[in-house]
């Protein structure tokens, strides 16, 4: 049996967590079609009840598709805490990869040390201060929150004094922790990785196209471009995995980083890697997504059936790089 484990999704929950469910259940299609006995499990914050109900399955090893629980992606260490504490295989990063990945402001201030390029940021309290470190455009993000939660384009602000406003604006609608990152204009990439004997194997690059977005437009991969299906930005942001050949020192530059992120954060199973790419062709990291979405369709299956995956061979490559030779 292998449990495949996700957060407990309520019926008017937004569509960015509506869709882990859609991910469980393709997840657990696949692994039918592969011919494991498949065992969804959604989870909350009653971690006892978790782990019980683990000790009743005894699986063989778990899925492990948790984002957030209660809606809180603060929280997505807790589940794979709770595997390690049963000494139970479980696919993906770790507990602790998990947590220094989604913690943005962790992570970029590892990322700072290590030499990785990524966008200048400050917290709250140092642009109460004054003196602020970087001049605009700025954007605004989620410390913790992923899937484009409460970034849109009037995440991007120019006037400084602004700043204090907007964020209290952002906390007020969508809670929790928020921070203010130096806006990159220029392309945008996706690096995506899969475990492999060897080290991280890395799949095609993508680069999310801006079609039709004039001079005035900012061009984000927002909450719309992800989730509105009928928004001018979900239809105007396709991904391509075609590039010429005056971009290949820029995909190799790409793909290095790619893999010094998976090695800094000691990444598992699968990862991907968001980037910026400046006017000059300067590359900044955005984020590091340990664990990213696996429906069908979506960036990673669309990269790895770029890679010669189909849907079915991606989830086994997954689970049999958590299980023991």
């Amino acid at each position: 049996m292998i449990v495949v484990l996700h957060g407990t999704v309520p019926p008017d929950a937004p569509k960015d967590e509506q869709d882990t469910l859609v991910e469980a259940r393709e997840v657990s299609e696949a692994l039918g079609r592969l011919g494991y006995e498949p065992y969804p499990l959604s989870c909350t914050l009653d971690l006892r009840y978790l782990a019980d109900s683990l000790a009743k399955l005894r699986p063989e090893a778990v899925f492990n598709l948790v984002e957030s629980l209660e809606g809180k992606g603060q929280l997505i260490h807790l589940a794979p805490s709770v595997l390690d504490h049963m000494g139970l295989p479980y696919t993906g990063s770790s507990a602790e990869a998990l947590f220094l990945t989604s913690n943005k402001l962790v992570a970029k201030t590892l990322l700072e040390k290590a030499g990785v390029p990524t966008a200048p940021w400050m917290t709250p309290e140092v642009l109460q201060k004054g003196s602020l470190p970087f001049g605009p455009p700025y954007i605004l993000k989620s410390v913790w929150e992923h899937a484009s939660v409460g970034l849109d384009e009037d995440s991007v602000i120019w006037d400084e004094r602004a700043l204090l406003q907007e964020l209290s604006r952002k906390k007020a609608r969508h809670g929790g922790k928020w921070f203010v990152e130096a806006y990159i204009e220029g392309r945008e990439f996706n690096l995506s990785l899969l475990e492999s004997e060897n080290g991280p194997q890395l799949l095609p690059p993508a680069e999310i196209l801006f079609e039709g977005y004039g001079p005035g437009k900012i061009r984000v991969v927002g909450y719309r471009a992800k989730w509105e299906e009928d928004s001018f930005e979900y239809n105007h942001t396709p991904r391509t995995f075609s590039f010429p050949d005056r971009d290949k020192p820029l995909l190799r530059r790409l793909s290095d980083l790619a893999a010094l992120c998976w090695a800094l954060f000691n990444l598992r199973g699968y990862a991907r890697v968001d980037f910026r790419v400046d006017a000059a062709g300067n590359p900044w990291v955005l984020e590091v997504n340990a664990n990213p979405c696996l429906t069908m369709g979506g960036g990673f299956a669309s990269a790895a059936e770029q890679g010669g995956f189909s849907y079915d061979r991606l989830i086994e490559r997954i689970l049999k790089s958590c299980l023991p030779p």
